[in-house]
């Protein structure tokens, strides 16, 4: 089964699919690549911005780097559930991804009220210091819950050639203070399943001939930004100083 991984790094790329060609794509999958143990789950994430919206402008401007931050959780998630603060960096096409763990309760502490937290994995103290460095340099608030079904599949011969696909993906804006759920209204409905490819090199010659004989190319879409564009953009925004 493929681990959850604290800090890695690799490049995305994402595919919009219609109902029938998941289907067929997982048909020719299945003599490569396997699903992880965790099945169909949900992965919920708050993202935090600035009062402005200042991380996510700045992504959409397509800079050579650029970052997000949020609240990462399996599940929905109670008080004493593990949850995870993560930054997600892009360079140059590059994601890199830098995570620690922490109890849902500490981590909406930590954030909300700068209460000091110790790790719950020694090995996460770097991490921990380059989250401080990114709340000492911005104000940030929750911003958007986005959640999504996923499915996760791995290829035996190279563990960091990856496929997930994601569900459903939706999003609230309302209420992000109080518990995380997994409710929301859908952010694009016109897309069935989004699928990531999560790869440090070239894909499998094997690969790229099925998504050749499928028809399938490459789309972009970040949920974050998308859900920005098209439910969280004001106007507004673009008053405050950056």
């Amino acid at each position: 089964m493929a681990k959850l991984k604290k800090s890695f790094q690799r490049k995305e790329k994402k595919y919009a699919l219609s109902e029938e060609t998941y289907h067929k794509l997982r048909e020719k999958l299945a003599p490569y690549m396997q699903e992880d143990d965790y099945g169909l789950h949900t992965i919920i994430s708050l993202y935090f911005d600035t009062k402005n919206y200042k991380m996510i402008r700045h992504s959409m401007s397509k800079p050579m780097y650029k970052e997000k931050f949020r609240i990462r959780s399996y599940g929905v998630p109670k008080k004493d559930s593990t949850v995870f603060l993560e930054i997600k960096k892009k360079v140059q096409g590059v994601v890199y991804k830098r995570r620690m763990a922490l109890t849902y309760s500490a981590a909406k502490e930590y954030i909300n009220d700068s209460k000091p937290v110790e790790c719950m994995d020694t090995k996460d103290q770097q991490v921990k210091e380059e989250i401080d460095w990114v709340l000492s340099q911005n104000e940030l608030e929750s911003k958007v819950m986005i959640a999504y079904d996923r499915r996760a599949l791995f290829y035996n011969e190279d563990e960091d050639f990856r496929i997930t696909f994601d569900f459903n993906i939706r999003y609230k804006k309302e209420c992000l203070s109080e518990n995380l759920t997994d409710e929301g209204a859908r952010v694009a409905p016109e897309i069935d399943v989004l699928m990531e490819v999560k790869a440090l090199g070239s894909y499998p010659i094997w690969f790229s001939g099925i998504l050749s004989e499928l028809n399938i190319y490459p789309t972009s879409f970040s949920k974050y930004a998308q859900t920005y564009q098209r439910y969280l953009y004001c106007k507004e925004d673009f008053n405050y100083v950056v």
